[in-house]
């Protein structure tokens, strides 16, 4: 080899772990990603598998509708290149957070994703609202304004939306589109991950159907109005609320109500949610044939993870199934 071949061949070799970490940097790095709430997590979890795990701010068995956010959570929001969140209707306590980030943070609205399917709050008959827990005189119609701290406006929406599986893959369309935009290395795993949650998203709904359909006329009473999304798809038959909003505790007007909804439809069943007071429940059951169970809209008591967004619809129909069942 002649004398200058050996030093090109030198240079070559001195310089190569240089390229080879110029080529490594060369990739993006795995977005840091904040989630607000366990079942939203479950989604983004899913769909970044093999890739990073998402940050969760409403953990354990706290509620959007009553958090206070810690230092840790604010810690992960200024860290945060994307967070996901359902929207201004559910986690008010994030409002001001995302707004101090400003252009640090892509934000996402998931109540805003392409082909969700969005129901407007429903007002009146057995979910009539409450003023400082005391009753409105509704009208002819039936009709009130809202809880105290709770009014909706025209053209709102009810944004438990997770709980259609149709709007879970609505949102995680959403959630993968913008995974991908932010990380451009790891798109085609993003894309798989999204195909194998669509095919379980199509199982779990046709899943949930088949356990539902023996109790579908059997009517229930909820602790607050949370499950419309899962009442329109398996056309199960919620009677009523005990709380429109789980802010403000319903006065004693309004639990005679529901007692007396309860008698009068003979609702197999009244369901407490783990977050808040059963004693609430146990009120407008006294001196009825009703049961009690619990259902678990936000999995409170599930643990966080890609499986957690099947636990907890499983759990919802299992639990209705169960006590709806038992009551007859």
């Amino acid at each position: 080899m002649s004398l200058k071949n050996s030093l090109l061949l030198t240079s070559s070799l001195l310089f190569a772990p240089t390229l080879l970490l110029s080529a490594g940097t060369a990739h993006a790095e795995v977005p840091n990603v904040v989630v607000s709430i366990k079942p939203i997590h479950s989604l983004v979890a899913s769909i970044m598998q093999g890739v990073g795990e998402p940050a969760l701010i409403v953990e354990g068995a706290a509620s959007p509708h009553t958090y206070s956010m810690k230092p840790s959570n604010a810690a992960a929001l200024e860290k945060a290149n994307i967070v996901f969140w359902v929207g201004h209707g559910l986690e008010a306590f994030l409002e001001k957070p995302l707004e101090s980030l400003g252009s640090k943070a892509k934000i996402v609205e998931l109540d805003d994703a392409p082909g969700l399917e969005k129901l407007k709050f429903r007002e009146g008959g057995a979910f009539e609202a409450h003023d400082d827990g005391d009753e409105h005189e509704a009208g002819a119609e039936g009709h009130a304004h809202g809880e105290a701290g709770h009014h909706h406006d025209e053209g709102e929406f009810d944004l438990h939306l997770w709980l259609d599986p149709a709007n879970a893959k609505a949102m995680a369309a959403e959630i993968e589109k913008t995974l991908a935009a932010a990380d451009p290395d790891n798109a085609a795993a993003y894309k798989a991950n999204l195909d194998a949650l669509n095919t379980r998203l199509a199982a779990l709904d046709k899943s949930l159907a088949e356990t539902v359909t023996p109790i579908k006329d059997k009517p229930f009473v909820v602790f607050h109005d949370a499950y419309q999304y899962f009442e329109h798809r398996y056309q199960v038959k919620v009677a009523g609320s005990i709380t429109v909003s789980p802010e403000t505790l319903p006065g004693a007007a309004r639990l005679k109500q529901i007692h007396e909804k309860i008698v009068e439809l003979g609702a197999t069943c009244v369901f407490a949610e783990p977050q808040f007071e059963p004693k609430l429940v146990n009120v407008v059951l006294e001196g009825t044939s009703a049961k009690s169970g619990t259902l678990d809209p936000e999995a409170a008591t599930l643990e966080a993870g890609p499986d957690l967004y099947f636990q907890l619809m499983d759990g919802i129909g299992t639990s209705l199934k169960t006590c709806l069942s038992n009551g007859s």
